[in-house]
């Protein structure tokens, strides 16, 4: 089981940026985060978990949900074991909590439903209008 922590979270005004940061650690004895896709998701009252941003180790592929294209950007460094979200023009619509997961293999079945293996405890986001 991965351990992850996410962190930047907070109160920002529409049009405002914020990044987000999901440290990983607790690898089997062999394996690092090179092995797991890494992405992003979210999830606010009475809303479905959305899957917003997944990258894959293996190949530094990244995939990225509509209501995330163009605004936000997933990146990770390997050396520190962390992964990042960027986000820019924050709209009020992004409020929710934002979870850090964790998925052995590829982003593919989990990018768009955040549906992953391991999970974070999750940062909140607040954007006001």
């Amino acid at each position: 089981e991965v351990d992850l922590v996410e962190s930047g979270g907070g109160s920002v005004q529409a049009g405002g940026s914020l990044r987000l940061s999901c440290a990983a650690s607790g690898f089997a004895s062999g394996f690092s985060l090179a092995d797991y896709a890494v992405g992003w998701f979210r999830q606010s009252p009475g809303k479905e978990r959305e899957g917003l941003a997944c990258i894959n180790h293996d190949d530094d592929s990244r995939y990225y949900a509509d209501s995330a294209e163009g605004r936000f950007t997933i990146s990770s460094v390997g050396a520190e074991d962390t992964v990042y979200l960027q986000m820019n023009d924050l709209k009020p619509d992004d409020t929710a909590i934002y979870y850090c997961g964790a998925e052995w293999g590829s982003c593919d079945n989990v990018y768009n439903n955040g549906n992953y293996e391991n999970v974070g405890q999750g940062t909140q986001v607040t954007v006001s209008s």
